[in-house]
């Protein structure tokens, strides 16, 4: 019989010591944790959800996403939204989890009323759910990466179409 899948839902304040740890175990470092606490603490985060395995100890929160604003030229500001970061914990890696959060997120977004998500990312891993190169769609991102990292989505049709330029994340990333 195949064990249930993580129970995906959104994040709540007295996740964040798990959060942290999870971040921390996931990079091998703090900063995504600081990260993901600061872009919590100023409002920024507008999806963030956080996966559970009942039974995992000392928490079961194994993985986590988040989703926050971007500036993107030619679009209504917080219409599009980065996805950064994404954890799952080491043992857990490879197993669905990640997948699962990047599908219940992006659709959390769309209800939310994003008309777009962009991510810097894995180029063989992003594209299973529907991410491209930025460029694509006239976007460049403010940092200087590879053309495959940075990608985005439409989550509306055409939303992309006046979108152009670059796409600035929220100022927290500049402590990264």
């Amino acid at each position: 019989m195949k064990e249930p899948g993580p129970r995906i839902r959104p994040r709540r304040r007295p996740d964040d010591a798990a959060l942290a740890h999870l971040h921390e175990a996931a990079f091998g470092n703090p900063a995504e944790a600081r990260l993901v606490a600061a872009l919590h603490g100023t409002g920024q985060a507008v999806v963030s959800l956080v996966a559970e395995l009942p039974g995992v100890l000392p928490s079961p929160i194994v993985g986590h996403i988040l989703f926050s604003r971007v500036q993107v030229a030619g679009c209504t500001p917080g219409s599009v939204l980065g996805l950064a970061p994404m954890a799952v914990l080491p043992e857990h890696q490879r197993t669905g989890i990640g997948s699962e959060l990047v599908r219940r997120g992006l659709l959390a977004c769309h209800a939310h009323g994003a008309i777009a998500c962009v991510v810097l990312g894995h180029p063989e891993y992003y594209p299973r759910f529907g991410f491209q190169p930025a460029d694509t769609f006239g976007l460049h991102c403010e940092y200087d990466v590879p053309r495959e990292v940075f990608m985005a989505q439409e989550l509306v049709t055409s939303a992309l179409g006046e979108a152009s330029g670059l796409v600035r994340y929220a100022p927290e990333f500049q402590n990264l």
